[in-house]
C-alpha cells in the first residue's frame, strides 16, 4: 500500500477534522481509566511504526528504518527501538472469546435449537454416547478447558441456569453485552477495529466495497427512540442468528471439502442515541483550529 500524498489544504485537514470526532469517545475511555496523554503518545508512535513497516512496503525493496521514519515522522532511532520492542513482545491477534464462540455454536447448530431457532436445554454430560450435551458443546469449541469450569462461571454470572431436570438452559439475553469489563473490552477492540477497517477500506477505494450502512435521524422524542431501539435489537438479533447458522454450515463444508480456509468475517450492528445538542457541542469543538481550546465556561 502506498500512502496518499499530503495536501494539507485539501486532504489532511478534513481527515484530521474527522479524527477529532472519532477520538472523542476513545479519549473519554482513556481518561476514565487513567490512560494519560504521555502514555498514549508512545502507543500511537509504536502503532505508526508497525503499520508503516508491515503495510506500506515498496515492491521488491526492503523496508528500511529511514523510510519508515520518512513516512511516519518518527525519529529513526525511535523506529529502531520500537521495532525491536515489538519483536520481543508482539501481541497476538484478538480472536473470538471462548464464551462468544460457545453461544454462537449453541444458537447456530440445528440439533441444538428448536423449530423457532431457540436454544434447547442441554444435559450437563453426554450419556449413552449421546452427542447433544453441554459437555459436548464445550468440547466442540475447545478441548483445553473442562465443561464444568465453564458451567460454574456461567451460572455465577447468569449466562445459564439449571432447570428442574438439571439441564443447562441458555439465558435469552446471553448475546447482550458481557457483564465482565475484560469481556466488554475484548469486543470493543475487535468490533471497533473491524468497523473502522471496513470504513477505511471503502474510503481508500478498496474493491469490492465492504458493507457499511446506517440510518440517521435527529428530530425524535425519547419515546420514539425507545421504540426504535427495541425494533433495532429485534431485527439485528434475527440477522445475526441467520448469518451465524449459515457460517457454521459453510465452515463445516469448507473443512469437509479441504478448501483453503484462511479468511475471517465479522458482522455486527449497533444502535446509538444522544441528545442533539451534544452533537452540536461536539461539532463546535471539532471545528476549533489546531492548538485552540474550546471556550472555558468557568472563566469570568
Amino acid at each position: 500500500m502506498e500512502p496518499a500524498p499530503a495536501f494539507p489544504g485539501k486532504l489532511a485537514t478534513p481527515v484530521i477534522t474527522a479524527l477529532r470526532r472519532i477520538l472523542r469517545p476513545l479519549v473519554r475511555l482513556m481518561l476514565t481509566h487513567g490512560v494519560t496523554y504521555p502514555l498514549i503518545t508512545d502507543v500511537i508512535k509504536s502503532t505508526y511504526v508497525d503499520v508503516a513497516r508491515r503495510e506500506f512496503r515498496l515492491s521488491g525493496k526492503r523496508q528500511t528504518d529511514s523510510r519508515i521514519s520518512l513516512l511516519t515522522g518518527v525519529h529513526r532511532k525511535d523506529v529502531k527501538r520500537l521495532i525491536e520492542e515489538g519483536e520481543r513482545g508482539a501481541d497476538g491477534a484478538s480472536g473470538v472469546s471462548l464464551g462468544a464462540a460457545l453461544v454462537a455454536r449453541w444458537l447456530g447448530e440445528p440439533e441444538l435449537t428448536d423449530a423457532q431457532g431457540r436454544p434447547l436445554p442441554l444435559p450437563r454430560l453426554a450419556s449413552d454416547g449421546g452427542k447433544i450435551s453441554f459437555e459436548a458443546l464445550v468440547e466442540s469449541v475447545s478441548k483445553d478447558i473442562r465443561s464444568r469450569v465453564i458451567l460454574d462461571e456461567w451460572l455465577r454470572v447468569g449466562v445459564v441456569q439449571l432447570d428442574r431436570q438439571d439441564r443447562v438452559v441458555l439465558n435469552p439475553n446471553a448475546l447482550a453485552p458481557a457483564r465482565d469489563f475484560g469481556e466488554k473490552l475484548h469486543f470493543l477492540e475487535a468490533n471497533v477495529h473491524d468497523h473502522l477497517a471496513a470504513a477505511v477500506h471503502n474510503l481508500s477505494g478498496g474493491q469490492p466495497p465492504m458493507l457499511e450502512r446506517s440510518v440517521f435521524y435527529d428530530q425524535l422524542s425519547a419515546g420514539s427512540v425507545d421504540e426504535l431501539r427495541r425494533l433495532a435489537a429485534e431485527l439485528a438479533m434475527h440477522a445475526i442468528q441467520v448469518l451465524n447458522r449459515r457460517a457454521i454450515e459453510l465452515e463445516r463444508d469448507d473443512r469437509e471439502q479441504s478448501r483453503l480456509a484462511d479468511q475471517r468475517i465479522n458482522f455486527g450492528a449497533y444502535f446509538y442515541h444522544a441528545p442533539r445538542d451534544l452533537q452540536a457541542a461536539e461539532d463546535s469543538a471539532r471545528g476549533a483550529p489546531d492548538g485552540a481550546d474550546a471556550p472555558d465556561r468557568d472563566a469570568a
